[in-house]
């Protein structure tokens, strides 16, 4: 019999876990078949969505409550699609308020077997949610090597496959040279600056980073910024860049051919001697190109008085939490503020080997080296469904 999966996911970051996942069941099982909804990845491998994606990529009370009835009625019409497929198996993809909503409508008419990709970080904050998720969640795909057991200890079945970043190309000698010609950069020091790809982040963080870097340069004249900018923030980097500095540097996917664009950034990386980011995932790619690196975040007065009462760890850089170290300055909160920001920028530099250990065991431990983690997702997903299915007989 053929393998029918229902596959949801509702971001950029969602489509392209969901992209090299259906990659991986192709490869090992060329008789599936795909419903659902996804991106532009995800259409890469045969995916008809059933609406554009981005109606899910709505985030904050502001942004949601005024879609509130449209995205109820997607959740109601997508669990609807589910149940009359009838699929072996329904994937969803992070985006947990929508995707956790459609799998309580399945579970609640249906033993459809459900799978959740990324686990929600209950070792972070608010653990509760586990158990929650539980109740509607058979099997999940985590991102990080220590979420299996949380997973496990709330009921659901959970195998760590590696985290995709693992899997992205790192910059070639040839892209590096032809980024610093195509910028004039020679063999100038550079230092990055990743404010954010939403604009609310990039609002609140291009004065603060824009004054760092500026008293940075100061002690350090020689060293050139450059802003490999997210496509839908460029504009607003760019209105903000007189105020950083009149030699910085913008990459704006926008204006480039879409492979040179990716060559651009991976080659930013990779020639960086350093960086300042905003929390993320982006501390990961960092990692992969073994870039050192400050990470800064302003949050609002009320979110960061919140986070502090909940938060279980005491670091937020993914590298520090990964490789059990706290090699990597942290600028958070009332801390994130120019002098700050450039007095740990400063010690960085003086020191730029001090990450490396840290980085190169993240890297290891999230998968590099090893399979695909899109391949290695999809054997998870098919070894638990024939587990179950022998079980079943």
């Amino acid at each position: 019999m053929s393998l029918r999966v229902f596959i949801l996911a509702g971001e950029p970051s969602g489509d392209r876990l969901g992209g090299a996942l259906m990659a991986g069941l192709r490869q090992l099982r060329p008789d599936v078949s795909f419903e659902g909804v996804g991106g532009a990845l995800m259409a890469e491998q045969g995916l008809v969505s059933r609406f554009d994606m981005s109606e899910l990529s709505v985030m904050g009370l502001a942004e949601v409550l005024p879609k509130y009835r449209q995205l109820k009625r997607r959740i109601r019409e997508t669990a609807e699609a589910v149940l009359d497929m009838k699929p072996d198996v329904m994937i969803t993809i992070d985006s947990p308020d929508f995707a956790l909503r459609v799998a309580a409508l399945v579970k609640e008419a249906s033993s459809i077997r459900t799978v959740h990709y990324v686990a929600p970080s209950v070792w972070a904050w608010r653990p509760k949610r586990a158990e929650k998720m539980a109740k509607v969640i058979d099997h999940v795909l985590a991102l990080l090597p220590f979420e299996p057991p949380y997973m496990q200890a709330a009921g659901m079945e959970c195998d760590f496959v590696g985290h995709p970043v693992v899997g992205e190309p790192q910059a070639t000698a040839e892209e590096i040279a032809a980024f610093r010609q195509a910028y004039q950069l020679d063999d100038t020091p550079t230092v990055l600056a990743l404010p954010g790809s939403r604009r609310s982040e990039v609002t609140r963080l291009a004065p603060v980073f824009g004054a760092a870097l500026k008293q940075f340069q100061d002690s350090h004249p020689e060293y050139r910024i450059v802003v490999p900018a997210a496509g839908p923030v460029a504009d607003l980097v760019r209105s903000h860049l007189a105020e950083w500095s009149d030699t910085a540097v913008v990459i704006d996917p926008n204006t480039l051919d879409g492979e040179v664009a990716k060559a651009h950034k991976r080659a930013a990386f990779a020639a960086a001697d350093l960086a300042l980011a905003a929390s993320g995932t982006v501390s990961l790619e960092l990692a992969a190109a073994r870039t050192p690196m400050v990470i800064a975040y302003k949050f609002q007065w009320l979110t960061w008085h919140i986070m502090r009462r909940m938060a279980l760890i005491d670091t937020v850089t993914l590298v520090n939490l990964v490789s059990d170290t706290r090699v990597v300055p942290e600028c958070l909160g009332p801390e994130c503020t120019p002098e700050a920001i450039a007095k740990a920028l400063i010690k960085v530099k003086a020191a730029p080997t001090a990450q490396s250990s840290a980085m190169a065991t993240t890297m290891e431990r999230l998968g590099e080296g090893g399979e695909d983690p899109g391949l290695r997702a999809a054997r998870a997903v098919l070894d638990r469904l024939s587990a179950q299915t022998s079980a079943a007989s």
